[in-house]
């Protein structure tokens, strides 16, 4: 939280950085019936702040690209910046920006969203995951070549091949916080 007083006309003014503080675990929300029982922490009363539902991604905000990919209309979205039910087995970067259709379609259906590094980076708990083995195409090269994971760390191809067979590289850069789940 902020050490600058809580004002009122901050209410419902800050939803990313709070969802992302409360989905990380660093702040909760206050419960009223505890706060009305406790002495005052400071002067000035605590604020409830009630949980504002995520709010819809607006397809038109969002710059898709156009349709010059291999795999435009498939009905797989190929841009890795997105997530979800609708996607590709098989990503690159240079399918990025060139998938406008499919992409658009899926998120506007509900089955994708656009991959948030803040937000994956919060869910993904390293310790808790299976990184497989190294039996890969590619693996010990310094880069994670998992399909479960996208980021810095990540290599420019990603396939279905390949998950679970990098497991020293993604265990690597997972813990060093450079790379964390695409569907989180």
């Amino acid at each position: 939280m902020t050490a600058t007083s809580l004002l009122d006309a901050d209410i419902r003014a800050d939803a990313t950085d709070c969802r992302t503080a409360f989905q990380a675990g660093t702040i909760t929300l206050i419960d009223p019936a505890a706060a009305a029982t406790a002495a005052p922490a400071a002067p000035a009363p605590a604020v409830e702040v009630p949980a504002a539902p995520a709010a819809p991604v607006v397809s038109a905000a969002i710059n898709y690209g156009d349709d010059s990919g291999e795999f435009a209309n498939d009905r797989e979205c190929d841009d890795r910046r997105f997530v979800g039910a609708g996607m590709a087995t098989n990503l690159s970067w240079s399918y990025v920006g060139a998938d406008a259709t499919d992409c658009r379609n899926g998120v506007e259906s509900g089955a994708l969203k656009l991959w948030e590094p803040a937000a994956a980076a919060a869910a993904t708990q390293c310790s808790a995951i299976n990184f497989g083995d190294d039996s890969g195409a590619y693996p010990n090269d310094n880069e994670c070549d998992d399909i479960r994971f996208e980021g810095l760390g990540v290599g420019s191809f990603l396939g279905v091949d390949n998950l679970g067979k990098d497991a020293a590289d993604c265990s690597r850069l997972c813990s060093f916080g450079v790379v964390s789940l695409r569907d989180y």
